[in-house]
């Protein structure tokens, strides 16, 4: 591959057909990656899909056994991770109990042989970017988890990484907490203007952070794009009921053109605006619980009709689970405190929104 000059790089990180074996594993199955210059990247998927392994062979602590990685332009082949462009937030944070704060933020420094006043001025600098200002003389354990996790992101952000790796930081704290830290996380990646990479598998902590979202299963990716496209306009089966509430149906296309096609969805026929089917195709229906609406049984605006089995409170919904005649479930949700609301045993029409029906494929 040509070595890149700086002028024409325009990725901070990128992999070409990447592999990792674990024995008879495949771990990472040729993945191919690029990652702009100041994005917040997140590699979201379930366990065991290959996230973390990206991540930890992007900051050098594991070695692919084929392809390339390749950052700001200059390939790393079997570079160790204190030679990469790249620093790491683990998701124990690994900081030193016998180390103040301040001490723990200059540790990266201090081993560059950085002088002193710029030494003092970074920490200060970071202390405010974490809003851990006067805190500098407390050590660890008399910090809380979402403090001690500051002090882990500044510590890594202190030697000013082309790219910052995040190994779920935030999976030991509460949820009020993590929720907090999320957006803390973008506001700093925002101010600081470095490539954040940040694992998870936590959905709603992707598309909270994230700029882009790379799904992962089973070591490849499975859909690359901004979370809004994902969530709207999931390309797989796996994508759309992991990112978030989904009904998915099975379909069979009996009629298609290039305007569209019809779908034979649960006993009804549902035409939808999707190129590329043919007769015959077996697809799914994407149906979000939002994109859904509980009508009168008899009214014409419904397609199915269906029977309220069950109600679950969340807050500022309730998702009403509907049993169709067909033996389907579908799950709705409604405003909570909408009145009249459906209960157990009544029978509703579901309607469908024209702008949300999303068609994928296995």
């Amino acid at each position: 591959m040509r070595r890149l000059t700086r002028s024409d790089v325009q990725y901070d990180v990128e992999l070409h057909r990447v592999v990792k074996r674990f024995g008879t594993l495949i771990a990472v199955d040729h993945l191919d990656l690029a990652v702009a210059r100041g994005q917040f990247l997140t590699l979201l998927g379930p366990s065991g899909c290959g996230k973390t392994t990206t991540l930890r062979m992007i900051g050098g602590f594991e070695y692919p056994d084929a392809g390339e990685i390749v950052i700001r332009g200059q390939p790393m082949g079997r570079t160790p991770p204190y030679r990469r462009p790249t620093s790491m937030v683990f998701q124990n944070y690994a900081l030193f109990p016998h180390l103040t704060v301040k001490e723990n933020i200059a540790y990266g420094l201090r081993e560059r042989g950085v002088d002193r006043q710029t030494i003092e001025r970074r920490v200060r600098e970071m202390l405010d970017l974490v809003s851990l200002s006067g805190l500098g003389d407390r050590y660890p354990r008399q910090l809380s988890g979402g403090q001690q996790q500051r002090v882990a992101l500044a510590r890594s952000l202190v030697i000013e990484p082309a790219v910052l790796l995040l190994d779920e930081p935030l999976g030991a704290l509460d949820l009020k907490l993590r929720q907090q830290m999320q957006l803390e996380l973008k506001r700093i990646q925002l101010r600081v203007g470095i490539t954040f990479i940040y694992v998870t598998h936590d959905q709603e902590e992707a598309m909270t952070m994230s700029d882009v979202i790379a799904v992962m299963n089973h070591g490849r990716i499975e859909q690359l794009g901004p979370p809004e496209e994902l969530f709207e306009r999931p390309k797989t089966r796996f994508v759309a009921e992991f990112l978030g509430a989904a009904n998915v149906l099975p379909a069979t296309v009996c009629a298609a053109d290039s305007r569209g096609a019809c779908l034979e969805i649960a006993g009804r026929s549902i035409t939808v605006h999707e190129s590329g089917l043919q007769a015959g195709d077996t697809v799914f229906l994407v149906l979000r619980p939002h994109w859904l609406r509980l009508t009168a049984p008899d009214s014409h605006e419904s397609v199915w009709q269906g029977t309220v089995i069950d109600r679950v409170y969340r807050g500022p919904v309730m998702t009403m689970r509907v049993a169709l005649e067909s033996d389907t479930v579908l799950n709705v949700d409604i405003p909570s405190g909408t009145v009249p609301s459906p209960q157990l045993g009544d029978t509703v029409g579901i309607a469908l929104l024209p702008d949300h029906l999303c068609v994928v494929r296995e």
